[in-house]
């Protein structure tokens, strides 16, 4: 009677772990590939101006991120680069010499902006398990490169830096551990198409969104499903063995 009991109990534990294992696991998908990224609300056109969003998550469970430095390729100069006010955070854009002097709206340019600097205020962090994001307007974009490397450090409460600098993998070879933000460029449409190539392009991009999302969300799903099917299979298996317990004891079931 005692071994029934036991091993009601020990069924009823079994499946309470294993649903708790499933919900775990499908909570904590995909925190491993949180990196710094850069995005834009529409596709980003050669010579033109975009907004310009740096996502910033927290790695570190232990540690608060306290600053983050972006540094501009200086290879692709930008004379118009301002950053959108942040609550808690103070923005610092930094200038410098240009080897060559470069032409905007007519005007020569002997310097721009080579570094953008959050830093937050005394008691503000971006906490363990949550993201921030930081915006800039910049441009003219270059019209002879199809992307911009645009490394960061990201800095913790505990004075660990991390360096966000490693460029894009190869087509086929596996994703740095560390890699830069990217702001990727298209061309410029010509002026009777402008509308036209913007939208399509707009929808392909949301489409591959989309997709992507979709994906994810499907493979939630699935990683959902398998633990609540699991946890199930264990409480059912805890179930009939209070059953026969109670059938073996004479005890009515509850």
């Amino acid at each position: 009677m005692s071994t029934n009991r036991f091993d009601a109990r020990t069924f009823a534990r079994g499946a309470a772990v294993l649903g708790a294992a499933g919900a775990i696991a499908l909570c904590t998908t995909g925190l491993a590939s949180a990196h710094v990224t850069a995005s834009t609300p529409s596709p980003a056109a050669k010579g033109g101006y975009t907004k310009v969003t740096i996502r910033v998550p927290n790695e570190r469970p232990d540690a608060g991120t306290v600053k983050l430095e972006l540094t501009l390729p200086p290879e692709y100069p930008l004379a118009s680069v301002s950053s959108k006010p942040v609550p808690g955070w103070k923005a610092e854009v930094v200038k410098a010499k240009l080897p060559k002097p470069i032409t905007s709206h007519g005007k020569e340019i002997t310097e721009a902006p080579s570094t953008v600097t959050w830093t937050a205020d005394a008691g503000v962090q971006i906490e363990p398990g949550q993201f921030n994001e930081f915006d800039l307007s910049v441009g003219p974009l270059p019209e002879d490169t199809d992307r911009l490397l645009l490394v960061t450090k990201q800095t913790y409460s505990s004075g660990e830096v991390v360096a966000w600098d490693a460029p894009p993998a190869a087509e086929g070879a596996d994703e740095p551990a560390k890699p830069a933000p990217v702001l990727n460029l298209v061309a410029k449409a010509a002026d009777g198409d402008h509308h036209d190539a913007s939208a399509a392009t707009a929808t392909a991009s949301d489409e591959h969104a989309e997709a992507a999302v979709a994906g994810k969300d499907n493979t939630a799903r699935y990683l959902g499903g398998a633990g609540l099917a699991v946890g199930a299979l264990g409480l059912g298996f805890g179930a009939g063995a209070v059953l026969r317990s109670r059938r073996s004891t004479g005890k009515p079931a509850a």
